[in-house]
């Protein structure tokens, strides 16, 4: 898409490259050669990459944070539309924004949920630069089959409940950012990334709007009923309903394609 190579450039390989140097400076052996890939990600917020094969950076500039601010405007106004007030908030700077997704990484992994381990934020050169580790052997969720999927769509309800209990929602939940990769002793894991910013006031509708986006990215793999199901293994029917009302909100957006009208319907069945 002509947008995203616009903001891909925004950040010329000259800058890549004086990033990636830096990433190593930092963090690796200072007579280690500098290897870094570009990612081809569909990523309107960042340039992505890999650095040596053990750091995964984002790159953030200045286009990015004016694109998350438009952004952020549209998935409001969908909140109104959906009877309640906006709770995506802006992020004033590059480095604010890559600064917020460390913070937020590192607390999803204080409750005992997987991500990637956060290791630095920083400023450089006028871009923001987010430092994590890399999962070299990863799959999203949709590119697992649909047993697979199935068979994780518990566990990962129940991550999301944790986080709510907590008072913390991920704001940007879809299949694109929950990946399944290898933990540390060879099991596969299902692992949250990119976290966005919502306003601690409106919570609430924030935990409903997780799990609309939850059913949304769950449904075309597995089905109606067994998404559901999974849902009640860690909330009740009348939270489901909370989150139903987001179902067409979340429809609105391009990177979810499900059947709103068989969800709503499954979610009223089980709440009547």
């Amino acid at each position: 898409m002509a947008i995203r190579r616009l903001l891909q450039a925004s950040v010329p390989k000259s800058r890549v490259s004086a990033v990636a140097a830096e990433v190593c400076r930092r963090f690796g052996d200072p007579s280690e050669a500098v290897e870094v890939e570009r990612l081809d990600a569909d990523n309107w917020l960042s340039v992505p990459c890999v650095v040596n094969e053990r750091w995964f950076v984002k790159i953030i500039a200045e286009q990015h944070t004016f694109v998350h601010a438009l952004l952020t405007t549209g998935r409001n106004i969908g909140a109104f539309s959906s009877g309640t007030e906006g709770f995506f908030e802006r992020f004033s700077t590059p480095i604010e924004m890559a600064e917020h997704e460390l913070d937020a990484t590192a607390h999803i992994r204080e409750l005992g949920i997987a991500a990637p381990e956060p290791i630095e934020a920083f400023e450089f050169e006028g871009v923001g630069v987010l430092v994590l580790e890399y999962l070299a052997a990863f799959r999203t969720l949709d590119e697992l089959s649909a047993d697979a999927v199935r068979s994780f769509a518990p566990t990962l309800f129940s991550n999301l409940a944790s986080m709510h209990e907590a008072g913390l929602a991920h704001g940007d939940l879809r299949a694109e950012n929950v990946l399944v990769a290898p933990d540390a002793d060879g099991v596969e894991t299902l692992y949250f990334i990119d976290a966005t910013r919502v306003s601690d006031e409106a919570i609430g509708d924030a935990k409903a709007y997780d799990i609309a986006c939850a059913l949304a990215s769950l449904e075309p793999h597995i089905g109606v009923s067994s998404a559901v199901e999974a849902a009640l293994e860690s909330y009740s029917a009348d939270v489901l309903l909370e989150a139903r009302d987001f179902l067409d909100f979340v429809g609105l957006r391009p990177d979810h394609g499900f059947d709103t009208a068989a969800l709503k319907g499954e979610i009223e069945k089980v709440a009547s």
